[in-house]
């Protein structure tokens, strides 16, 4: 039996394990797919831990994606998020990848969103806000990021390709002549807001947010109602485990039964 997890604190809200249960359901692989909550200043060992037990694969998040870059070999895409979120042990060294990009573009594509030649508007500077970026910016788009801390932004920008930083005053104008807005922020999670106004939307974008919790956040519902093409945070968290799923077997994943496992907890 092959064993994969999730590293992370807390990891008990999590809906990784489901979605990838129902995946080696599905192939009928000798698998399954554990959580581990190791303290926070336990990262490294815990790595090295899963190393020596024979762990497959693992899954990263809060608070040690960028703890677990010092006992890693980050590929190139990692390396320039700067934080991992999936481990592959197959190799003679722990690999580090970031999935987080790879599965936004395809929850993108999957709506048949064109992202060659866009111009993306991405508001968030964290985490979530770097992978997007990198992954629009590779695939061809040109970005503005946009953020409350605005020098969060510039700083970001300068190490994306064709990317600009600004402070959110300059979101309305910046969203009013773009073609694809994601939401890297965690606005709308816990309260009604949204972190663009309504008024600067329009039919003409296609708008995803990061945000799944709700699914139906304030952004999306004022941009379904301008006519916008709209993208639930469930189907960047469902591709970034399908990268991570793929990574690991070498195998297709089954994506619609992992996105019906998904949602079904949501």
């Amino acid at each position: 039996m092959q064993v994969f997890g999730l590293l992370g604190n807390p990891v008990g809200h999590s809906l990784s394990p489901p979605m990838h249960e129902a995946a080696y359901d599905e192939l009928g692989l000798d698998a399954r797919y554990v959580t581990f909550e190791p303290e926070p200043d336990d990262a490294e060992a815990a790595v090295c831990g899963a190393d020596a037990l024979g762990i497959a694969g693992l899954n990263v998040t809060i608070p040690f994606k960028q703890d677990v870059l010092s006992v890693v070999d980050p590929d190139p895409m990692a390396e320039r998020i700067g934080a991992v979120n999936t481990i592959d042990f197959s190799g003679t060294e722990p690999t580090g990848h970031n999935t987080d990009a790879t599965g936004a573009m395809r929850a993108l594509r999957d709506h048949d969103v064109p992202i060659d030649g866009a111009r993306a508007v991405v508001v968030g500077a964290g985490g979530a806000g770097r992978a997007v970026s990198f992954g629009l910016a590779d695939a061809g788009a040109t970005v503005a990021i946009a953020n409350r801390t605005e020098s969060k932004a510039t700083d970001l920008a300068e190490a994306v390709p064709d990317a600009s930083g600004h402070g959110l005053a300059d979101l309305e104008s910046l969203v009013a002549d773009a073609d694809v807005l994601i939401n890297a922020t965690s606005v709308g999670m816990e309260e009604d807001a949204t972190p663009v106004p309504a008024e600067a939307l329009h039919g003409e974008l296609a708008v995803m947010d990061a945000v799944y919790r709700p699914l139906e956040t304030r952004l999306l519902e004022d941009a379904a109602a301008v006519g916008a093409t709209t993208v639930d945070g469930a189907w960047m968290l469902l591709y970034q485990g399908v990268e991570a799923f793929e990574l690991w077997t070498g195998r297709d994943a089954p994506v619609d039964e992992m996105n019906e496992a998904l949602r079904s907890r949501l």
